[in-house]
């Protein structure tokens, strides 16, 4: 008998067999491997997935290998990973030089980037337009010299750090300054002037300011079907763009001449209530904004009276728009409608120009019954719709129905499994009363019944 040789495969139960262990073991390692991972919380990605030169897990990717350095930022292998993507870390990549319109545009959920110690030169107007959820904006020790405010301009960024760029003392860098506030000195930023190398905080520069904006009138209240004229005049150095801001439904033109541009709005239309029209100027230190609401006067309307619905009070739903906000009556068959606990208008939802509501009703019966109109008034007109509503048949309406009363069908249902369940039980009698009968002429029947009759007491005491 030959001695047991470690690792030979003796605990298999076969040759042939003695790797079978070795699976088991690795396939146990493996199971236990997915489970950290996914236990974790935030499982690393497949190599495949990741670039070769990066580190990856569901929501962070890391590049910090000089060796094997990136010039631009990673592309997963599907755009869903891409929007899991919440912080990305690069440093260290002499090679990356830009942030250009696309690059980000499919981390649409990402919140904090940095850039640091590498060799970036340029940030595109647009590089953020799609991250609006970004707050944390790292960029130090980079090449910078300088930084447009219009990348910032759609973000609500709450850190930003700068320090270790070569930022110019230009105009172009003015906007950092009034930016950071205190900040600026926190970070010790400094920016370069004449070959030397002074705070940012103590930049000043003639000629460079952020504009300003002044719309007239200030406030404009005017009739539907009017016409009304608005000047924009702006300010600053460098001189400024003026730009318009509005979505209307009524016909506008725009005159500009130098730094004061005339809107003028023709048959103003009651659509545009509650809009807002805004003048920004803006040049490369900054913006600035002047707007208003229009308020346009005109007579009620109702939009909507709709058939009463049951929810859980009954409603009669609504829509009214006015301006002045209109005041609401209800009648019941030319009746005023006198509204109370149990009878009320609620008014659920106001947007720019319309009041949504309803006619609440509480448990109405037939007495409720009939032609609700409403009546929606302010000083300058009035509208009425009206609906015919219906909550409850009269108690008496089904006594003078014509014909024989119908039964409910579950009811009839009933009925008629009583009457089988009553079939079935009188068949059964039947047939037992015929095996009663007539049993003792069987050879399987009564007869099979006297053996055990005749088997002797001695007998069945064994």
């Amino acid at each position: 008998m030959s001695a047991l040789r470690p690792w030979s495969g003796a605990l298999s139960s076969s040759p042939g067999r003695g790797s079978g262990s070795w699976r088991c073991l690795w396939w146990w390692w493996w199971v236990l491997a997915v489970g950290v991972a996914v236990g974790s919380g935030d499982p690393w990605m497949s190599a495949e997935a990741c670039p070769s030169s990066c580190s990856c897990s569901s929501t962070r990717i890391s590049c910090v290998d000089p060796e094997r350095g990136i010039n631009a930022f990673p592309v997963l292998q599907s755009e869903a990973e891409m929007e899991n993507i919440t912080d990305i870390y690069i440093a260290n990549q002499t090679s990356f030089s830009s942030i250009n319109d696309k690059d980000l545009h499919y981390y649409k959920n990402l919140r904090n980037l940095t850039v640091t110690s590498s060799r970036l030169t340029y940030v595109s107007k647009l590089a953020f337009q799609n991250n609006i959820k970004l707050q944390y904006l790292n960029l130090k020790d980079n090449n910078l010299s300088s930084l447009s405010w219009r990348i910032f301009r759609h973000l609500n960024i709450s850190y930003l750090i700068l320090s270790g760029n070569p930022l110019h003392c230009s105009c172009e860098n003015m906007w950092i300054k009034l930016w950071l506030g205190e900040e600026a000195d926190t970070q010790e930023l400094r920016c370069i002037e004449d070959g030397g190398r002074k705070l940012l905080s103590r930049l000043t520069l003639p000629n460079c300011e952020v504009p300003m904006v002044t719309l007239n009138p200030a406030k404009v209240t005017i009739m539907e079907g009017e016409n009304v004229e608005l000047s924009c005049t702006t300010s600053g150095v460098p001189s400024p763009e003026l730009i318009w801001n509005m979505g209307l439904v009524t016909n506008y033109v725009i005159e500009t001449s130098g730094q004061i541009s005339v809107l003028r709005l023709s048959n103003v239309s009651s659509l545009d209530h509650n809009s807002k029209i805004s003048c920004t100027a803006e040049n490369i230190v900054g913006e600035k904004e002047s707007s208003l609401l229009l308020d346009i006067l005109f007579p009620p309307k109702i939009t909507k009276l709709s058939d009463a619905i049951s929810d859980h009070h009954w409603c009669i739903p609504f829509s009214v728009s006015g301006n002045p906000v209109p005041q609401l009556q209800w009648f019941r068959d030319d009746e005023v409608v006198t509204e109370g606990l149990y009878i009320m208008t609620m008014i659920h939802d106001i947007t720019e120009r319309e009041y949504h509501g309803c006619l609440q009703l509480d448990s109405p019966t037939h007495l409720n019954n009939g032609r609700y109109r409403l009546v929606a008034r302010n000083k300058f007109g009035f509208d009425q719709k009206e609906v015919q509503a219906h909550f409850m048949h009269k108690p008496w309406e089904d006594l003078t129905t014509d014909g024989p009363p119908v039964e409910p069908p579950e009811d009839r249902v009933a009925v008629y499994v009583v009457v089988g369940i009553a079939a079935v039980a009188f068949t059964g009698f039947l047939l037992m009363l015929v095996i009663l009968k007539f049993g003792g002429n069987s050879k399987f029947g009564i007869k099979g019944c006297v053996l055990f009759q005749n088997i002797p007491v001695e007998v069945v005491s064994r």
